[in-house]
């Protein structure tokens, strides 16, 4: 995380040191402020301040090192357990069908919509409950 720190503070001199230079050269060359790419740039140098900042918070913060800091570190040291996943589940994608419905109800005509939220409830279901029946059951 010690190294994200330190992107965000040269980010963030970067960004400040274009703006300032953005700013000058637009006036030098049209005695006016370009107000789209000098406010842009101030503000990307904002961002990269407030993530900076932020991330020295928590490193300070979190009582240790991530394994990502420590060169004799392994790869897997800073793997997490994820979650359980089924790659053979269907249900995804009928929440997919049913949310593209929906969207669509909502933009082109709303009765679609009645027909979209049985088809967002059964796959919500469906999904929360796959590994409750069938040949997968716990």
């Amino acid at each position: 995380m010690k190294a994200n720190v330190n992107l965000f503070w040269i980010l963030a001199v970067f960004f400040g040191l274009v703006a300032v230079t953005y700013v000058v050269w637009s006036l030098v060359l049209t005695q006016q402020i370009e107000w789209a790419g000098s406010t842009a740039l101030t503000l990307s140098m904002l961002l990269a301040l407030f993530l900076g900042f932020y991330l020295n918070r928590v490193h300070r913060h979190q009582g240790g090192e991530l394994p990502e800091d420590i060169p004799s570190s392994n790869i897997d040291d800073g793997d997490p357990e994820v979650g359980h996943f089924a790659p053979w589940s269907w249900w995804p994608i009928v929440l997919a069908g049913g949310a593209a419905v929906m969207v669509l109800g909502l933009s082109v005509g709303f009765w679609l919509s009645f027909i979209a939220v049985p088809l967002l409830l059964i796959a919500v279901i469906g999904w929360t409950f796959e590994f409750y029946r069938g040949y997968h059951a716990h």
